[in-house]
C-alpha cells in the first residue's frame, strides 16, 4: 500500500487495482504541497472515497469525477447530491454496511461531528451524517480514516469488528479531537501499526503542527509517521 498525504484530511491511497482519494480537498487547501496540481494529484483515480459532505472534505471531488469517471463512495445524501451535480458513478452507502469495490472492500463508521455543505449566502445544505471509513483488501493492512470526530468509547466496537492497523486521525482541535483526546482513542481503543495524523496546520485556528500529538503519545509516538505533503510512502 501506497498513501500520499496532501494536506488536511486528503488522502491518496494506491493499491494493487485501485488509486483512491479520500476527502480531496485540493483546490484552495491552504497546505495543500506547493509543485503538485490537482491533475498529478488525482492521476489514475479509480476511486473517491468521502467521509462528510463539509467543503474541506468535498473538496475537488465533483470535477474528478467527472473528468476521470472514478466511483464515488460516500452516504446517500451526499451520492445523490453529487448525481445532481453530474457525478455519473456514484455507490452510496451508510454506517454499519459494507460494500465491495472490487480491488477492496469499504465499511462506514460512525463519527461525531456533523455534514453539510455551503451554498450561496452561506446557506447550509445538509448532506447526511458524518462518518469514518473502514479499507479492507487482501494482502493489505486495514485502514481507518476516521473522518472528522471526537473520540467515543464505540471506538473500541470499530477495532473489535475491523482491526485497523494503519489509522488517519484527526488532531487538530476545535472542530475534531485534539492531541489529548486523539492520542489517548490511538491508546485505549486501537491497536495500530501506523498511526498517521491529520485535520491540523490548514487554517490558523488549528493547532499548527503534530507535536502536542506525539507528546501525548508518550511511548507510542514511535508508531506515528507524520508524511512530508505530497511525498508517498509505503506501509
Amino acid at each position: 500500500m501506497k498513501i500520499t498525504w496532501f494536506g488536511h484530511s486528503a488522502f491518496r491511497v494506491e493499491i494493487a487495482g485501485a488509486t483512491i482519494l479520500i476527502d480531496p480537498f485540493l483546490t484552495g487547501n491552504p497546505s495543500f504541497p506547493e509543485g503538485v496540481t490537482v491533475e498529478q494529484a488525482s492521476a489514475g483515480v479509480t476511486h473517491i472515497l468521502l467521509t462528510h459532505g463539509h467543503d474541506d472534505h468535498i473538496g475537488d471531488t465533483i470535477d474528478i469525477a467527472k473528468r476521470t469517471g472514478a466511483q464515488l463512495t460516500a452516504n446517500f445524501e451526499i451520492c445523490m447530491w453529487a448525481s445532481g451535480q453530474g457525478v455519473d458513478t456514484i455507490n452510496p452507502m451508510n454506517s454499519g454496511g459494507k460494500v465491495d469495490c472490487g480491488p477492496f472492500q469499504v465499511a462506514m463508521t460512525v463519527a461525531h461531528h456533523s455534514s453539510s455543505t455551503q451554498g450561496e449566502g452561506g446557506i447550509a445544505t445538509y448532506l447526511g451524517n458524518p462518518h469514518g471509513l473502514v479499507l479492507s483488501a487482501a494482502n493489505e493492512p486495514t485502514l481507518y480514516h476516521m473522518g472528522d470526530t471526537d473520540i467515543f468509547s464505540d471506538m473500541a466496537l470499530i477495532n473489535e469488528f475491523h482491526a485497523p492497523k494503519i489509522g488517519i486521525v484527526p488532531i487538530g482541535d476545535r472542530f475534531t479531537m485534539g492531541a489529548k483526546a486523539a492520542a489517548t482513542a490511538c491508546k485505549r481503543f486501537f491497536g495500530f501499526d501506523i498511526i498517521i495524523p491529520c485535520h491540523y496546520a490548514t487554517f490558523p485556528i488549528l493547532d499548527q503542527s503534530a507535536d502536542g500529538f506525539l507528546a501525548e503519545m508518550g511511548d507510542g509516538a514511535s508508531k506515528v509517521a507524520v508524511p512530508e505533503r505530497g511525498v508517498a510512502f509505503e506501509v
